[in-house]
């Protein structure tokens, strides 16, 4: 396999303090709120993980002009700061948030020679092929640390249900709508749980809390890939998860998508839990769910292993690359 050149590019911070203090802001920021780790970027760690378990040969981020004939290329980022001063003819594989629909970057493979451009799961893959065609779009799902997120035998569960809250949309009507009416429910049982909400808490917390809880109640509108949902079930917690099944982005309109079917869990099956479309759902269903979890009915962390680790993605990233360049694994 020749030498893989894989790239994780986004833009650099404008500093709002002093010039020149962007480095000290950032060690200030890491001190104060704890270390986080974007799902973007996350994305790119894991593949590399994934790559070293395979001992396969690759480096990060080398200057695009350092790049050889030949050598495979896959640039992953935030925004379309990833590509720029790309010149080289080599094929790039390119992904997973160079966008947020196509529509911002219709010329994206004329621009560059993006050969194939990768979403985690296969609806948000749909929202992608009218604009760049099947043959130019990948699936691929990022590996989830399997190590790192296991459970642990001798933690003890001092709660019942974490509820986990990634509201992206008109928040104030899904907390009051949405979560308001579980809490209400589990209340009315007598059971315990605590609340977790998305981008405010550092990897060590939410790992305490799912070692700590019997099961996770998921609610996010959707999600491509959802990497705390997966990384709960690698630590077989068992899902609950709020399933709408639409994509609800407003922009949606705007991108002449308005009706794109949608899911909070593209990876997921009986063994990681149950879904509810809405509070009547969840009420229909949840005894059910809970009896399950009572009875160790689930086993969620047998699904990731068997499709998402660290593993299993890098594999797949390099039957993308040698669909690209034919010779990469000479």
């Amino acid at each position: 396999m020749k030498k893989i050149h894989v790239y994780f590019r986004i833009r650099p911070p404008k500093s709002r303090y002093l010039p020149g203090d962007r480095r000290l802001v950032h060690a200030i920021r890491r001190l104060v709120k704890g270390d986080k780790v974007s799902g973007v970027k996350k994305v790119f760690i894991n593949l590399c993980k994934g790559f070293d378990l395979l001992n396969i040969d690759y480096d990060i981020n080398l200057p695009f002009n350092k790049i050889a004939p030949g050598e495979p290329v896959v640039v992953l980022g935030d925004g379309t700061y990833a590509l720029e001063g790309y010149q080289q003819a080599n094929p790039v594989i390119a992904g997973i948030g160079l966008m947020t629909h196509p529509a911002e970057w219709p010329n994206l493979m004329q621009q560059y020679p993006v050969a194939k451009y990768l979403q985690h799961s296969a609806w948000a893959n749909s929202i992608y092929i009218p604009f760049y065609g099947e043959a130019n779009c990948a699936l691929w799902p990022a590996g989830i640390d399997t190590g790192h997120w296991k459970p642990d035998d001798h933690a003890n569960k001092t709660f019942d249900v974490l509820i986990y809250k990634k509201f992206l949309w008109n928040k104030e009507h899904a907390e009051e709508e949405v979560a308001q009416p579980i809490i209400e429910r589990l209340n009315t049982l007598g059971l315990t749980y605590r609340e977790i909400i998305y981008g405010s808490y550092t990897e060590a917390t939410y790992m305490n809390l799912l070692q700590q809880c019997r099961a996770m109640i998921f609610l996010c509108e959707h999600e491509s890939q959802g990497f705390a949902c997966c990384e709960a079930m690698a630590m077989n917690i068992p899902i609950y998860a709020w399933d709408q099944g639409y994509w609800l982005d407003p922009n949606r309109i705007k991108w002449r998508t308005p009706v794109v079917k949608a899911t909070s869990t593209p990876f997921f099956d009986e063994r990681c839990g149950k879904k509810f479309t809405d509070v009547v759902d969840f009420e229909e269903h949840f005894d059910a769910f809970w009896t399950s979890v009572n009875k160790n009915e689930f086993a969620p962390r047998k699904y990731i292993l068997e499709n998402l680790t660290l593993e299993k993605s890098a594999l797949a990233m390099l039957s993308i690359i040698n669909s690209v360049y034919t010779n990469a694994s000479e």
